[in-house]
């Protein structure tokens, strides 16, 4: 069974799913590709682990980078889920661009080149927003790009963060 719950944001509605232990997703209500993970069958419930994700999102609405993350357990392909690891290690207030996740991802394999578009769209798809920090990848020369919750949220979070944004490398 999968569970919901719901967490006012400053910047919208967010719904929040959970397998019982872990999130499996969070969403701005209306976002691109929102529920991708959820069954149709699920329901709304307190839970610890909502408790904990809802602490942690208060503390990051709040301005403050939080010192924990709460216990997530992500569906997607082997490689979605090696870029969604990528972004986990984005630093808070930092960016980086998907050509740079590419190059980390093309190193990792050996190989001289990877597809900055096939890394867009495992950001695009990453399941679990804001706090699986998809927010923070950016286009070439500190472009803003697409953000399934939309760019007006993804302003919104880099801004919060840094007051200016400011690139990783």
């Amino acid at each position: 069974m999968e569970y919901v719950y719901r967490y006012n944001s400053p910047i919208g509605e967010m719904t929040l799913a959970s397998d019982g232990k872990s999130i499996i997703g969070l969403w701005f209500d209306g976002q691109k590709y929102f529920g991708s993970v959820l069954s149709e069958e699920h329901e709304e419930k307190s839970l610890s682990v909502f408790d904990a994700a809802a602490n942690w999102l208060d503390i990051y609405f709040g301005g403050k980078e939080p010192d924990f993350t709460p216990p997530l357990s992500v569906k997607g392909t082997p490689f979605y889920k090696e870029v969604w690891e990528i972004l986990l290690d984005i630093p808070y207030g930092c960016t980086m661009t998907y050509g740079e996740i590419a190059g980390i991802l093309a190193q990792k394999r050996g190989i001289v080149k990877m597809s900055a578009r096939a890394v867009g769209n495992a950001v695009a798809h990453n399941p679990v927003s804001v706090i699986i920090p998809c927010h923070r990848v950016i286009g070439n020369h500190g472009k803003i790009t697409g953000y399934a919750g939309g760019t007006d949220k993804k302003i919104y979070l880099l801004s919060m963060e840094s007051r200016g944004v400011k690139a990783l490398s």
